[in-house]
């Protein structure tokens, strides 16, 4: 496939009247973060760029977005759906969790699957962390989440994955983020292939899950890449939209850069290239290019 700026230049082809789009479901991970971020994925849900954010309830900046987002997500002619990112590393917890941030900090990612793969999460602790983060979420909100997915996608962590399915069966229609994807399919793209097939195989636990218990979920998840900027965004974009299943969901990381943003987390300027690129007519291009039409997840069944 080809990429950079013949990719991004190259005319696009209108469709024609039998050639019905397909819906894709385009979330925005970590609104909440920084004013930035939040503003950046507000933008883009109004553009119709974006049909899903996941919130991070225990981020200083939730409750004052929370209203503004709801403005728009109860908008008929854009709206999105609004979800939990169940959140367990880098951030200080919504309450007391002695045992896995002792002194007021949740620990790093490498930590807490270390942690997760040796018995070591205390499974009451997990979950009592999990309904503070979906009260937050409600407080704010007005109702239930959505759907549950997890920051640095810890959701599909053991412990972790069992408190999430255990939450998820008290919210009836909230549906939950599944990560995998076909070997073939990740090989097949070529974009951070190790990356991408160790987060999928990490979520068999958590898709087999979801199977017994019928909890709606997407049944493709594209997005993951190492954020280095070498491959132009556009032609990564181009990639995950590629050949779309039956229910895609391709995750994004859009922001705008501010000194909040800088203090919480490590990836900063890469969101500025992916909010220019989301909001601008190259990914409009895109779209039309592979016949596909952002949607939320309930649309997605109807394919």
């Amino acid at each position: 496939m080809r990429h950079s700026s013949e990719t991004q230049n190259r005319p696009h082809r209108p469709m024609t009247s039998d050639q019905a789009p397909h819906p894709v479901l385009l979330c925005a991970d970590d609104y909440g973060l920084s004013p930035g971020v939040n503003e950046a994925i507000r933008d883009l849900i109004a553009a119709g760029r974006l049909t899903a954010t996941s919130v991070m309830t225990l981020c200083p900046y939730w409750a004052e977005g929370a209203a503004p987002l709801k403005a728009l997500s109860d908008r008929a002619d854009m709206g999105a759906d609004v979800g939990l990112h169940f959140t367990l590393t880098d951030q200080p917890p919504l309450g007391p969790m002695p045992k896995l941030a002792p002194e007021g900090t949740l620990p790093p990612l490498g930590r807490l699957m270390r942690l997760a793969y040796t018995g070591g999460l205390d499974a009451a602790e997990i979950r009592d962390e999990l309904a503070r983060q979906i009260t937050a979420f409600t407080a704010a909100w007005g109702g239930p989440p959505a759907y549950i997915d997890g920051h640095q996608h810890i959701h599909q962590l053991p412990t972790v994955r069992n408190a999430v399915a255990d939450a998820l069966a008290t919210l009836p229609g909230t549906y939950v983020r599944l990560c995998g994807e076909p070997p073939a399919d990740i090989l097949r793209r070529g974009v951070a292939v190790p990356k991408t097939l160790l987060i999928g195989g990490l979520g068999g636990g958590l898709a087999r899950i979801a199977r017994a218990r019928g909890i709606p979920a997407n049944d493709s998840f594209r997005g993951v890449y190492d954020f280095s900027g070498r491959i132009p965004f556009g032609a990564l974009m181009e990639r995950f939209l590629d050949r779309p299943g039956r229910r895609t969901l391709v995750m994004v990381h859009p922001g705008i850069p501010d000194a909040a943003l800088r203090r919480a987390d490590p990836l900063v300027d890469q969101r500025k290239v992916e909010y220019d690129y989301l909001k601008g007519p190259e990914f409009a291009a895109l779209l039309n290019d592979h016949r596909i039409r952002l949607a939320r997840f309930a649309e997605l069944a109807t394919v």
